[in-house]
């Protein structure tokens, strides 16, 4: 059974980390109400997520967290009490434990997405 697990916390903003990333448009942003379902990618970096029935996104992450994980593991994700997710500094990833940097979070095109294979698709 696919799980996510969502926890919105309320927390101080993030301080200034490496590089800069540049805040997506307001429609790319993730409302954490309407995520649902995950799959984990084959590269041990790759995270799958569905949004509001028909939108998948795709989370990179700095190292292999993910490398052990299934798609019955239970994701935390956490918005940092924003109710939405529009880059990857707004998101914090947790995997059995362990928190995964996230490097990117890419919103799929409907082609992207459809040449996905059907055991990757959330």
């Amino acid at each position: 059974m696919r799980r996510l697990v969502l926890a919105a916390v309320a927390a101080a903003v993030l301080g200034a980390s490496g590089a800069q990333a540049q805040p997506a448009a307001k429609d790319q942003c993730i409302l954490t109400r309407l995520l649902q379902g995950h799959t984990v990618g084959t590269d041990g970096h790759t995270l799958y997520f569905g949004a509001n029935g028909t939108d998948v996104y795709q989370v990179t992450t700095g190292g292999p967290c993910l490398a052990h994980a299934t798609a019955s593991d239970s994701i935390v994700l956490r918005d940092f009490g924003q109710g939405k997710i529009c880059k990857p500094l707004d998101l914090e990833l947790t995997v059995r434990g362990t928190r995964c940097v996230v490097d990117k979070l890419t919103k799929l095109t409907p082609e992207q997405i459809s040449a996905l294979p059907k055991r990757l698709q959330p």
